[in-house]
């Protein structure tokens, strides 16, 4: 069968930010066969406006030749899928007989209730390494396709095409890249998506490693693995981390995502061989409260996680990155507390306070009526009250998660930090510091580390009765080695002059919060 070059498929998503590339996308392109070179890659960010994207993605099609179908397949995400639905409407305005694919998790259930479903013409849900290309075939040559709604099919791993090659030098130079070592998840979290799968399985692990190698010799040195459990098999992870030992480089930035609760000796063996600033191990804790980890089918042993925690954070040097979820059903403010303060008490590097979010298609929704959950009914779907949370309390909490990324997770204020949780319960002195800020700034949005600095100084000497001097030295202690350029009201005393901007080479420009914590 003979195919034209011209351009009849495009693949396209909207990033949240530049610095993500879209790995889904590249395994398309990837898996596309003899209708490869008819296929060009297309990405955007969520803030592009709805017509500029339109225009691109026309562009990038050219005029439709008499009789000839176009192709335009996007990749739908939670982060998304309101300003996606927005450029689908434009597009079908404009060209009313182009063919527009939808697929991603964000489509991937409960398709009857979306309405950017109802605008495209298929979509596919599941995996569409194999059935996108076998949809295109379709629409380009028929038979066309019978129904709307295409269940993605689930291959042989060994039997998808690798994506790496499809990551261009500007994306090695500038962008995370995001590679997977396996898909799927053998556990049950109600709150994930990955719940839906029976199991994780791995790619024939010689060919992903020589793929990466391939990647470290055009210059890679930022890898972001997807794989949602790492460390569950230990021989895959023990010969992937060597593999990184080997290639060690000044630049070297690595990120898994692991269990926390199954770190056996060989893998501390080579985790300690890491040096600063190279690994970054992202630790899911969500709660330490047993009752709601049985009542959200989430498997955890706490003391061993404890107790692995500790263990990286004293003889490792992993960047590590927890998260704990907010609003889980059955979870009150005093086990949100006690969850906190023992996970403040281990000394993490970044602790990610999430609010739960009911994903489209997750079990979480089972528990709605008995524990009095309420969303928010558009993206990202985030609780607002539960039956133990009212909606003051959470809109508290969702305030308490920003300032904490602003002050704790940014790595600006190490010093500070100590101070400011001081008491009998870090979360509640976190708390009182986030309700006072809250009511006298009501800002969550557009606070600079400068008017952070003055909101600190004025918290710590006049609401907790600090001397000033004491809390002045150690704010500018903390202000000078973030490298800050302005100069706080509450400095200008003891700056000897403006801050500017230190002019060095930066080596590692994707990873400016993580050496802040180094």
């Amino acid at each position: 069968m003979v195919f034209s070059h011209a351009t009849a498929i495009v693949l396209t998503t909207l990033n949240a930010k530049y610095i993500h590339a879209s790995l889904g996308l590249r395994y398309l392109l990837a898996n596309m066969g003899v209708l490869k070179r008819q296929t060009v890659l297309r990405e955007f960010t969520i803030a592009r406006k709805a017509p500029e994207v339109v225009a691109e993605l026309l562009a990038a099609l050219g005029e439709p030749q008499p009789g000839a179908v176009q192709i335009i397949g996007f990749g739908v995400y939670i982060w998304n899928v309101t300003q996606t639905t927005e450029v689908v409407r434009l597009l079908k305005n404009q060209r009313p007989g182009l063919k527009v694919v939808l697929g991603g998790p964000e489509v991937s259930h409960e398709l009857d209730e979306q309405e950017i479903v109802r605008l495209c013409d298929h979509v596919i849900t599941g995996w569409g390494d194999i059935s996108f290309p076998k949809l295109c075939h379709a629409l380009l040559r028929g038979p066309q396709p019978l129904v709307k709604a295409v269940a993605g099919e689930q291959p042989v791993l060994g039997q998808i095409a690798l994506p790496y090659e499809h990551y261009t030098d500007a994306d090695l130079a500038h962008r995370l890249l995001y590679v997977e070592a396996s898909r799927g998840c053998p556990f049950r979290c109600e709150f994930c998506l990955s719940s839906l799968d029976k199991t994780a399985k791995g790619f024939p692990l010689d060919t992903f490693l020589a793929a990466l190698d391939g990647l470290y010799q055009r210059g890679a040195r930022n890898f972001k693995f997807v794989d949602r459990t790492f460390n569950l098999k230990i021989d895959t992870s023990v010969r992937i981390l060597q593999f990184f030992l080997d290639r060690m480089a000044g630049d070297l930035f690595v990120h898994f995502e692991v269990i926390p609760d199954h770190l056996p000796d060989r893998l501390k063996a080579l985790i300690v061989q890491f040096p600063t600033g190279v690994l970054q191990l992202e630790v899911g804790i969500q709660t330490f409260n047993v009752d709601v980890q049985q009542r959200i089918s989430r498997r955890q042993d706490n003391d061993r996680t404890v107790a692995n925690l500790g263990w990286l954070v004293e003889h490792s040097q992993a960047h590590l990155h927890t998260d704990l979820i907010f609003g889980l059903p059955g979870e009150s403010l005093d086990s949100i507390a006690e969850g906190f303060d023992r996970l403040v008490a281990l000394r993490p590097h970044e602790i990610q306070l999430g609010l739960l979010k009911r994903l489209r298609g997750t079990p979480i929704a089972r528990h709605t009526v008995a524990h009095g959950m309420l969303y928010e009914p558009h993206p990202p779907y985030t609780v607002l009250q539960t039956a133990l949370l009212d909606a003051t309390t959470v809109q508290r909490l969702t305030r308490t998660a920003r300032y904490w990324d602003l002050v704790a997770n940014s790595g600006r204020f190490k010093r500070t930090l100590s101070i400011l949780l001081q008491g009998e319960s870090s979360f509640a002195a976190f708390l009182a510091w986030s309700d006072w800020l809250w009511t006298n700034t009501e800002k969550t949005q557009g606070l600079t580390p400068e008017g952070i600095v003055d909101a600190l100084f004025d918290y710590l000497t006049a609401r907790r009765g600090l001397p000033m001097e004491e809390v002045r030295a150690v704010l500018l202690s903390d202000y000078s080695s973030s490298g800050a350029r302005a100069s706080p009201a509450c400095l200008r005393a003891v700056l000897r002059r403006p801050q500017t901007r230190v002019q060095r080479e930066n080596t590692r420009p994707l990873t400016h919060r993580q050496d802040r914590h180094a």
